[in-house]
């Protein structure tokens, strides 16, 4: 059996196309729409809104700036539209039409933080099954599926914000983890909480990880813990007792997908 397991597709469509060549199925582990592009700030679903220079500042801000800086510098931006709701949809949905065509079959999705889940049932067509929170069994192996990310502690979702990345409270997040049992493989988009996998070299930060992803692989033992979201992770993989925990690679990059076979 070989499946392509690829994260971080951030609006790859084409390399996407190509991703399932030779593979008997396709992993998808979220991040399917390119919001904002940190290398070519004219593309993705700001820069077509508000311009390359804007991006630039946007993604300066990220890496240098605070979160309240961050905060009102995107405000400002929502704030020159006159419908940015209606702005956003139209994008998104663009991306998943082209996204979701572009899914080789038979395909196995789940949810990233840069998502709109609530939209995938959509596009998503007969060869291609969603699943977060779920147990899906591929060539004999179950394999179970947690999509989004971590809220950040004391973050409180602001109220009829023109776009809402997909971050789920911590006990929301563990109580689907907690559902994952006899896996041969975990999929997820985050990282567990461990210090290699989480922390970015480029953002020169650690991302949020995940305590009970951690935990599940310690009880589960899964043959491989699958996951994305860390662009340039210091480390690529490490083994938690019988688990190979590997990150699968920023795909909008590196339009290569990580290969299992058993």
């Amino acid at each position: 059996m070989r499946v392509h397991v690829v994260s971080d597709v951030h609006g790859n469509a084409e390399a996407l196309a190509r991703a399932g060549e030779g593979a008997d199925a396709l992993i998808v582990l979220g991040d399917l729409l390119d919001f904002v592009d940190y290398h070519e700030h004219h593309r993705g679903i700001l820069g077509a809104l508000f311009g390359a220079d804007n991006v630039a500042t946007f993604a300066r801000l990220r890496r240098e700036g605070t979160r309240e800086e961050t905060v009102a510098f995107s405000r400002s931006l929502w704030a020159s539209l006159d419908d940015p709701a209606a702005a956003v949809d139209e994008a998104i949905r663009e991306q998943y039409a082209a996204l979701f065509g572009a899914m080789t079959a038979p395909t196995y999705a789940t949810p990233g933080n840069v998502d709109a889940p609530g939209l995938w049932p959509e596009f998503a067509g007969a060869g291609v099954q969603v699943a977060d929170g779920e147990v899906v069994e591929i060539g004999g192996l179950r394999f179970g599926f947690l999509g989004g990310a971590l809220l950040p502690e004391g973050v409180v979702p602001r109220k009829g914000a023109v776009w809402r990345p997909y971050l789920r409270p911590a006990d929301e997040f563990d109580a689907a983890a907690a559902k994952l049992r006899d896996i041969d493989v975990l999929c997820s988009h985050i990282p567990p909480a461990v210090p290699d996998l989480t922390y970015d070299v480029v953002a020169r930060r650690p991302e949020i990880g995940s305590e009970a992803l951690r935990e599940l692989i310690t009880e589960e033992e899964p043959r491989w813990a699958l996951f994305g979201h860390v662009h340039q992770p210091l480390a690529p993989g490490q083994r938690l007792g019988r688990t190979e925990c590997r990150n699968v690679g920023h795909f909008k990059q590196t339009a290569r997908p990580y290969v299992l076979r058993w």
